[in-house]
């Protein structure tokens, strides 16, 4: 019995100190983000990641913010009638509960549109998403080549990561 105090203070603070250790202060957590170098003059850019869900209940992405553009949009890119197409999507991209989202060249994508300047290669980007549910999550973007793409895209070559 006299143990009984001290493993109640030792779980109080186990529990304390255990939000130190996740990576958001939320249910959705950022995998791999990346973007992609982009030329001096370029407008646009694009950046990917995988956005899980940890929660039991669905979630929608639904827009953000970033300092290096004046605008972020939720994209998609697909073929249709045989034309690939780029259109941002209505109402957000919905992340499904205890899942995830893939966004990846030639998908689904965060545009940024409106760029302050280049995005180079080695730094860098901050990000702001939002979420319906679980509210802004901020992150650092680190930008690859200009023509860096995942590996587990078939056919299409690999992350060129340093």
């Amino acid at each position: 019995m006299r143990y009984l105090p001290t493993l109640a203070l030792a779980a109080l603070l186990l529990a304390a100190a255990s939000p130190a250790f996740a990576q958001s202060s939320t249910s959705i957590q950022i995998e791999k983000p990346w973007a992609r170098a982009t030329p001096a003059g370029a407008k646009t850019g694009a950046a990917y990641m995988t956005i899980e869900n940890k929660s039991g209940e669905p979630d929608r992405l639904t827009g953000g913010a970033s300092d290096v553009a004046k605008t972020l949009q939720i994209h998609e890119m697909k073929v249709v009638d045989g034309v690939m197409k780029m259109r941002e999507i209505p109402g957000g991209l919905p992340v499904p509960a205890g899942g995830s989202v893939t966004l990846k060249p030639g998908g689904y994508h965060v545009m940024l549109i409106g760029l302050n300047k280049a995005l180079k290669k080695g730094e860098k980007i901050p990000l702001t998403l939002v979420f319906e549910k679980a509210g802004k999550v901020s992150i650092e973007v680190p930008v690859e080549s200009v023509g860096a793409m995942h590996s587990d895209m078939p056919g299409m070559g690999h992350m060129d990561m340093k």
